[in-house]
């Protein structure tokens, strides 16, 4: 089905036991995202956006619900079966760039595919390569993270996400770590990525980042509170050439 969802999600809840107290993190969950969209998750401390991210990553299970990964039935699989279609499906670009400090970018880059049972990348050296010319770091694959710049790692991290060409990307307060400038950079590279077909999922507590996303959905309480499409959707390119003219100004 050519229009199917690449995520669908039907009453998720996700329950945690506390000692004696049941904390409802998600309370029910519907949501759709369709292949080729840019979605921002919003939502204060406690709202849910963290506990949605890892069952949308197959980090953990919910406690009841439905949720279709590219057509699959996640929450009916074992335990190895969530850790092939984690590693198939999905790509993870986290606050903190979780590079190893001795290890070349290329290296790296390629660290995923040493975990692909089923050998579905045959090139992963070539694989790796690719990555990084995708995210403009062609000339910088033997060095190491701490010769490279924070927007530099995290788009080795996105490389990274990348190399086992996943269905979906998700962001975890990606930019958390870089200055506004490097922050921008960064989005625009999300932005290119998702120009040419893939889906992109930010979680971002800045309504500043969420506006070069196609769509914003603000969770409250476990719930979606609002889910709403950017009528103006913010340019990262624009906004860094509008930085080099005040530069040179």
């Amino acid at each position: 089905m050519p229009n199917q969802p690449v995520i669908e999600v039907k009453k998720l809840t996700k329950v945690y036991q506390v000692g004696d107290v049941a904390v409802h993190a998600l309370r029910g969950i519907d949501l759709e995202v369709k292949p080729g969209e840019f979605l921002a998750i919003m939502g204060a401390s406690g709202s849910g956006k963290s506990t949605f991210m890892n069952l949308l990553g197959c980090l953990d299970q919910p406690t009841s619900g439905e949720y279709f990964l590219d057509g699959v039935v996640v929450s009916a699989l074992t335990k190895d079966e969530y850790a092939d279609i984690r590693n198939q499906k999905i790509g993870f670009v986290f606050q903190g760039f979780n590079l190893l400090p001795r290890t070349s970018a290329l290296e790296n880059v390629e660290l995923p595919l040493m975990y692909d049972r089923l050998h579905r990348i045959r090139n992963p050296r070539q694989a790796a390569i690719q990555s990084l010319e995708r995210v403009g770091l062609g000339d910088r694959m033997d060095h190491i993270p701490n010769q490279l710049s924070g927007g530099q790692q995290q788009r080795v991290a996105i490389a990274r996400a990348l190399v086992n060409q996943p269905a979906i990307l998700l962001a975890d307060e990606p930019t958390g770590n870089l200055d506004s400038r490097t922050s921008i950079e960064v989005i625009s590279v999300f932005q290119e990525l998702n120009e040419q077909g893939i889906t992109v999922i930010l979680v971002t507590h800045e309504q500043d980042l969420a506006r070069y996303a196609r769509r914003i959905v603000h969770l409250r309480d476990g719930l979606v509170l609002k889910d709403t499409a950017v009528q103006s959707q913010k340019s990262a390119r624009n906004d860094l050439q509008l930085w080099k003219q005040e530069e040179f100004e």
